[in-house]
């Protein structure tokens, strides 16, 4: 018996505790002879979807064909009565050939929502959705990755609304903060000179911006095997007139010489570098004058200032 086979058996028969089951599915569970599988449905951030089952043929429901043999398989469901986040994993060799080692690594598949349903594969109308959540840490080996699925209590965890803090909290160029990223000045082009590692490497076609102009910015990838792809830019140099870029992250293809990219300028969320660099202090979405943590180890002294103003 299945786990929903045995959650459903109650000394006078009923529904799956918090599940409103089909009288057709009831009936069949009550039967005895169970023809059961798990079907996963996985929708990406980039709104493609994707179905898998246990089973060995095909299931179609809801407009989603379910891949049969695709080397899916899942665990048991940790789970509490408090308000921790339930998990289970699902774990596949990489066989099906829309499940690709690239897509993982290129993180298309991080917090894809998840569905898990319960499904008799001899009539696919007589179903019922055991849990929904969303993909949460993916671990990779040479054949074989394991993707956590997290239920919706993760979503608690999430900082909503604003926090009062000195930096800012808005994305450098969103609608809170204003800054056109397309202008020539926060905005340039270049392609790879050098490597130097696997994620820092000299660039041609910066040489009118200042050292540290592009740092905390981001980098699109125009051409080469990287091509679509954005990360992060952690460094910018300018080492005898030549640029040189420190990626936050390696990519998941080799850098190669030639690669050109599009590079938008950085904030580090500092009031003075909104004035300075942007002249955007108008917009700025942080509180540099509130009291911070070391406020609570201050002292007084003897030097004077102590008139009430802002320390």
């Amino acid at each position: 018996m299945g786990e929903l086979d045995r959650r459903s058996r109650r000394p006078h028969g009923g529904n799956l505790p918090m599940k409103s089951l089909s009288p057709a599915l009831q009936a069949h569970l009550d039967d005895g002879t169970t023809t059961l599988a798990w079907c996963w449905r996985i929708t990406r951030v980039d709104g493609v979807s994707f179905g898998f089952t246990d089973h060995d043929r095909t299931l179609s429901f809801d407009g989603t064909d379910f891949e049969p043999e695709s080397g899916l398989t899942a665990s048991e469901v940790r789970s509490g009565s408090d308000l921790s986040v339930d998990a289970q994993d699902a774990e596949g060799v990489l066989t099906s050939d829309r499940i690709t080692e690239t897509d993982i690594l290129d993180g298309r598949w991080d917090n894809g929502e998840v569905e898990v349903w319960r499904v008799n594969w001899t009539d696919t109308s007589q179903r019922v959705l055991m849990r929904r959540g969303a993909i949460g840490q993916i671990r990779r080996g040479r054949l074989a990755f394991v993707a956590e699925v997290r239920s919706l209590a993760h979503v608690l965890g999430q900082t909503v609304g604003r926090t009062f803090q000195a930096t800012c909290d808005a994305a450098l160029g969103d609608a809170r903060c204003g800054v056109d990223l397309e202008g020539p000045a926060y905005k340039g082009t270049g392609a790879v000179i050098d490597l130097l590692r696997d994620r820092s490497f000299t660039a041609s076609g910066l040489g009118g911006f200042a050292s540290g102009w592009f740092t905390f910015g981001t980098l699109d990838w125009t051409s080469g095997a990287n091509a679509g792809r954005r990360t992060e830019v952690l460094g910018h140099d300018v080492t005898d007139g030549i640029a040189v870029l420190t990626l936050l992250e390696a990519p998941v293809r080799s850098i190669a010489d030639g690669d050109a990219f599009t590079i938008r300028a950085g904030c580090d969320k500092r009031m003075e570098t909104c004035g300075a660099k942007f002249a955007n202090t108008v917009n700025f979405r942080g509180f540099p004058h509130i009291p911070g943590q070391d406020a609570v180890l201050r002292y007084a002294t003897k030097d004077g200032g102590h008139e009430g103003s802002v320390l």
